[in-house]
């Protein structure tokens, strides 16, 4: 199971999107900007930006999570939302001796193919341990015939070789990672991924997230969600035909 954590964000975020946006809508100067900006002032500048569809000032809001236990596959997804940072642990720098994995759920509810799954995760994990030895024994001994220390050979060695023996790492493996959006990016994502037909993990990541940002800033995030919840399922005949449902669960799930 993925864990989210928000580890930063904008220090009273809907007040400095609300300042922005008094900005654009009024004769107010970058020294009064904030002045005046009441909880009741704040809450509605936002509501109004939510009405009209102006979205730049609420890109003045950042949010940074931590995102663990969740798989490379994962990674290839939420990597696809290119208004963001990330910063991943890195297995080049990183060996994978005895790495954790994702198990998907469909796979954990049969015992056959839980099985299969976890064979393959153990011949992944062979198979990484006898590259990385015999790639760290090549590289060891180039390095001594370069003249470094024995302790730096096997040390430089080791790091080569990992580089390399990765490569039979599952998509299953997992990662973790450090992601900073800033809000209108966040809406951007959760209108994706939080769809009934987004990819469970990734959707999972995204309703935690969700949760998260909405104790700290619930006017910006307050119809944030998949997009049938603010009218019609874009996704044509692909769409889950669970429109109502949806609506009921961001509806009455305490975000």
């Amino acid at each position: 199971m993925a864990i989210v954590t928000l580890l930063a964000y904008t220090p009273e975020p809907e007040k400095t999107v609300a300042a922005a946006a008094k900005l654009c809508y009024s004769p107010a100067t970058i020294d009064t900007i904030m002045d005046g900006l009441t909880d009741s002032k704040v809450a509605s500048f936002v509501d109004m930006l939510a009405e009209i569809g102006h979205e730049s000032p609420i890109e003045h809001a950042s949010f940074t999570f931590g995102i663990e236990g969740v798989s490379r596959s994962f990674l290839a997804q939420i990597t696809r939302h290119r208004i963001a940072s990330y910063s991943v642990q890195s297995q080049r720098y990183v060996a994978e001796q005895n790495f954790e994995f994702v198990v998907p759920p469909e796979i954990e509810e049969i015992p056959e193919a839980k099985e299969e799954f976890l064979c393959a995760m153990q011949a992944c994990q062979n198979h990484y341990e006898r590259l990385t030895m015999l790639l760290k024994e090549k590289h060891q001994k180039e390095f001594l015939a370069e003249g470094k220390s024995e302790k730096e050979a096997i040390r430089a060695a080791e790091k080569k070789a990992i580089e390399d023996a990765r490569f039979v790492l599952p998509n299953a493996c997992t990662t973790k990672m450090v992601c900073t959006m800033n809000a209108r990016s966040l809406l951007n994502f959760f209108s994706h991924r939080c769809c009934n037909r987004a990819q469970w993990e990734i959707r999972d990541v995204a309703d935690q997230m969700l949760q998260l940002v909405k104790q700290v800033a619930p006017h910006i995030f307050a119809h944030a969600g998949p997009p049938c919840l603010r009218g019609g399922c874009p996704e044509g005949k692909m769409s889950c035909g669970k429109a109502a449902e949806m609506r009921e669960k961001y509806k009455t799930t305490e975000r």
